[in-house]
């Protein structure tokens, strides 16, 4: 069975949860890698080369954000192939696409997905959600997992924000950013991850620091040393990064993430800054909301899915590909 996916994928300077994500569950696959400027590369060829390489009839996964923009060289490939397309994000949900581009991305999509075999989502809203966008049948959901950490410590229990997502709009560092900036409370926030363009039109506040993508012991640093984790996003399929947090034990509010947050935490409409406003100002002033987003934290970390369920959830979708 084959892997299809970026060639950044295990990249230390470009970490997401997609590549996190095809790393831990992809072990044991035959792992081709292939560059580009996915989803809209200029060249296509290294694409076409790779999946004309692959016998006829053997299992394919190909990461979505390679293969669904770009039918006219997938789908072909799909008629002898038994194609799984992992989505980790809808290419029409990128925010900042003009609506004739999210329109291009989203019907390219739909093509690639009707003529794979089978298409897999990383969580039960993610899969609803693609059933219904495009009218597919079944939708198998993989969950990302997470590895066992110890509680995290904090700092006062209050005024240590974390938030770790690149630099985009479409994780919202703008709406929490003016949202921490109306509330009269002492605090430090922490913004890992990639540094990108939107970073520069950021209002400036020398009590947030973006110290850039950070991976091993000083993201288990990172993450051991806050009190609150808190992510803005308009629009995510799973969010890694708030499992991981609860895996700490590390209280959460957030947005677009009902499936990874569970009942662990304080889930907020998408894109609302006053509802970011409202919660953070309740939870530097109420103890009381301070200990049930703990507390609540604790018992979602009892249930938190590993990465061995997750692996073989996956194994199970390929291998009923197989004649």
């Amino acid at each position: 069975m084959h892997f299809v996916l970026p060639a950044d994928v295990d990249d230390p300077a470009s970490p997401s949860g997609g590549n996190v994500y095809d790393l831990r569950v992809g072990a044991g696959l035959n792992r081709l890698t292939v560059a580009g400027d996915w989803p809209r590369p200029r060249d296509t060829t290294a694409l076409e080369q790779t999946l004309a390489g692959i016998p006829d009839g053997d299992v394919v996964l190909v990461d979505g954000l390679v293969g669904c923009g770009l039918p006219e060289v997938v789908v072909p490939h799909a008629r002898r192939l038994k194609l799984a397309v992992l989505v980790h994000l809808p290419l029409a949900d990128e925010t900042g696409l003009d609506p004739a581009t999210a329109a291009l991305l989203d019907e390219k999509e739909r093509q690639v997905l009707r003529a794979a075999s089978a298409v897999i989502a990383t969580s039960p809203t993610a899969a609803h959600n693609l059933r219904a966008r495009h009218g597919l049948g079944t939708v198998h959901v993989v969950v990302p997992g997470t590895d066992p950490a110890p509680v995290a410590r904090g700092a006062d229990g209050v005024s240590q924000l974390l938030c770790v997502a690149s630099i985009t709009p479409r994780k919202g560092h703008d709406l929490l950013v003016r949202a921490l900036q109306k509330i009269d409370h002492e605090f430090r926030l922490v913004c890992v991850g990639p540094h990108r363009p939107f970073l520069e039109t950021l209002p400036h506040d020398d009590r947030v620091s973006f110290p850039g993508p950070l991976t091993g012991e000083a993201l288990t640093s990172a993450y051991a040393k806050s009190d609150l984790f808190v992510l803005a996003s308009r629009a995510e399929t799973w969010g890694m990064v708030v499992t991981e947090a609860l895996a700490r034990g590390l209280p959460v509010i957030a947005s677009a993430v009902p499936d990874a947050l569970g009942d662990g935490g304080l889930l907020l409409p998408a894109g609302d800054q006053d509802a970011l406003e409202a919660a953070l100002t309740r939870w530097f002033h109420d103890p009381e909301f301070r200990r049930e987003l703990r507390a609540k934290a604790l018992t979602r970390r009892a249930s938190l899915s590993t990465w061995d369920e997750s692996t073989e959830d996956l194994r199970r979708v390929l291998v009923s590909l197989r004649p």
